[in-house]
C-alpha cells in the first residue's frame, strides 16, 4: 500500500517546475507527506511554516514532475541490434517478415521479465516515474502480465500494463488476450499498489469488429481505457479503405467506440476527417516521434491536434527510451515539417512528457507538483553552461539535458533513485540477465 509508513520532508532546490503551463520558480520547493504533495512555495516560507520537518537540500538541481512514458514496449529492447539477413522494405514487411515471427512469437516469461526489469530500471534512472507498457506476445499467454508485475513491484515504479490482444494467430488467442487484461485489471485493484492494468487490442487489420467491440465493452465494465495502435503508417488506413470502405477512425466511429475511453497511439497518417473525429469524440492520443521515423511511418500532425484540444502524451515505443531524446524529437521534427520555428515550444513539449502523458492515460493525480498530487518527481542537474532563467529553463532542459543529468527520482514519496543509483537494485545483474535473454531470442532466428 502507498503511504503505509509516514514520511514527511521538505524538498528545496534551485528551481521548481510545478507544471509546464506555469513559469518555473527559483528557490522554491515542495512538502511531501505520505506520498503526496501537500504544499509548494518559496523555500524560506516552507521552512518557517514547517520548522519540525526534515529538509532535503536539492541545491544545484531542478525539482520537476516525473516523466510519463505514455507508450512503450519493454520487451522491445531484446531486439535492439538483432541480426537481420535483410532490412524490412516497408511497414508491412517490418511486421510480417520481422517483428511478428522473429520477436513477438518467440517471447516467453523469462524473456519478458528480464526485459521488464532492465528497461524499467533504465526508465527510473531517466526520470520516468510512470509508464504504460503494451506487451505483444501471443504465445506467452496466459499470465504474462503477472510475470511483468512481479518484476516491477521490486522497483517501485508506477506502471500501467496491458496485453495487446490479436487475432492474427486465432480468434481464440484474441479472446485469451482480452481475458488476460481483465484478470490483471481486477488483480491490480485488489492489490492497490503502483501497478494497474488497461484493456488493449492491436489494430483493425488484425482484429475483427467483434473483438474490437468486446474489448471496449470489457473496458467499460471495468472502468478503464482501451488502447489500440492507430494509423502508424499508410498500411492501416489503406487496408481499412479497401476492406471496410472507410478510413480507420471513421470505422471506429461507425463501430461506436471512438470516444474518451479510447487511447490511440501513433496516429501518424490521419485525414482531416479522422483528425476531426479524434477531436470531437475526445479520443486520447500518444505521439512517438522517434519510432515513427524508424519504421518510416511519417510525422504525425501533432501541432494541429493540440490546437484542436486533443489530449496528448509522449511515448518512447520501446525504441529510444531516454525521455529527453524523445522530447527533442517532438521539439524539432514538427518545426521542420511545418517550416515554422514557433510550433511545439519547449514548455509545451515538456508538458506532453509529464502532465500530458498522465492525462492521456487517465491519471489525474500525477504529472504536476501541486497539493493533492502524488509525490512523483525528479531532480535534474541545473548547472548549465549558459545562464538558466525563467524565460529559458524549459529550453535548457529540452535541448541541453539527457538522462544522465537526472540525479534523484521519487515515486509515491519514496526515493527510488539517489545520486544516480537505484538503492538496493543490482543494475549490472539486470543488464546481464537482459543480455542473456536477448541471446536466447536471437538464437531462434
Amino acid at each position: 500500500m502507498e503511504g503505509a509508513r509516514r514520511l514527511v520532508t521538505l524538498l528545496i532546490g534551485d528551481w521548481l517546475i510545478t507544471s509546464a503551463d506555469q513559469p518555473p520558480q527559483t528557490g522554491w520547493g515542495v512538502r511531501v507527506v505520505d506520498g503526496l504533495i501537500t504544499d509548494a512555495g518559496p523555500g524560506t516560507v516552507l521552512k518557517n511554516r514547517y520548522p519540525a520537518d526534515d529538509v532535503t537540500d536539492a541545491s544545484g538541481r531542478i525539482i520537476a514532475p516525473g516523466f510519463v512514458d505514455a507508450h512503450t514496449h519493454l520487451y522491445g529492447m531484446l531486439a535492439h541490434g538483432i541480426p537481420l539477413a535483410s532490412a524490412p522494405v516497408g511497414f508491412w514487411s517490418f511486421l510480417d517478415d520481422f517483428w511478428w515471427p522473429l520477436v513477438e512469437d518467440a517471447l516467453d516469461h523469462e524473456m519478458i521479465m528480464a526485459a521488464t526489469e532492465w528497461v524499467a530500471a533504465e526508465l527510473l534512472a531517466s526520470g520516468v516515474t510512470t509508464f504504460y507498457d503494451v506487451l505483444e506476445g501471443p504465445f506467452s499467454l496466459p499470465d504474462a502480465l503477472f510475470a511483468q508485475k512481479d518484476a516491477l513491484d521490486k522497483l517501485g515504479i508506477r506502471a500501467i500494463l496491458s496485453f495487446e490482444a490479436t487475432e492474427r494467430v486465432s480468434s481464440a488467442n484474441g479472446r485469451l488476450g482480452l481475458e488476460e487484461n481483465a484478470r490483471f485489471i481486477e488483480a491490480c485493484r485488489r492489490d492497490d499498489g503502483l501497478v494497474r492494468g488497461m484493456m488493449c487490442f492491436h489494430t483493425t487489420f488484425t482484429c475483427s469488429s467483434g473483438l474490437i467491440r468486446r474489448a471496449f465493452e470489457m473496458a467499460a465494465d471495468l472502468d478503464v481505457l482501451c488502447h489500440a495502435h492507430v494509423n502508424e503508417g499508410t498500411h492501416e488506413p489503406d487496408w481499412c479503405l479497401a476492406n471496410k470502405g472507410k478510413r480507420t477512425l471513421e470505422y471506429y466511429d461507425e463501430l461506436g467506440v471512438a470516444g474518451p475511453r479510447m487511447l490511440a497511439s501513433q496516429c501518424v497518417q490521419l485525414s482531416e476527417d479522422e483528425r476531426r473525429i479524434i477531436a470531437e469524440r475526445g479520443v486520447r492520443c500518444v505521439h512517438m516521434p522517434l519510432s515513427n521515423g524508424e519504421v518510416g511511418g511519417g510525422i504525425a500532425p501533432v501541432p494541429e491536434q493540440l490546437a484542436a484540444g486533443v489530449t496528448m502524451g509522449l511515448g518512447s515505443d520501446g525504441y529510444i527510451t531516454d525521455p529527453f531524446e524523445v522530447m527533442r524529437g517532438a521539439f524539432l521534427l514538427h518545426k521542420a515539417r511545418l517550416q515554422d520555428p514557433q510550433v511545439m515550444p519547449a514548455h509545451q513539449v515538456f508538458g506532453l512528457a509529464t502532465e500530458g502523458g498522465a492525462r492521456a492515460l487517465g491519471l489525474n493525480d500525477v504529472g504536476r507538483l501541486a497539493p493533492g498530487q502524488k509525490a512523483d518527481l525528479q531532480l535534474i542537474d541545473a548547472r548549465f553552461s549558459t545562464p538558466a532563467r525563467r524565460h529559458n529553463l524549459f529550453d535548457q532542459l529540452v535541448l541541453w539535458r539527457n538522462r544522465h543529468h537526472v540525479t534523484d527520482v521519487m515515486v509515491a514519496g519514496h526515493w527510488r533513485v539517489r545520486n544516480r543509483e537505484l538503492p538496493g537494485v543490482d543494475t549490472e545483474r539486470l543488464r546481464a540477465r537482459a543480455a542473456e535473454q536477448a541471446e536466447r531470442l536471437w538464437a531462434k532466428i
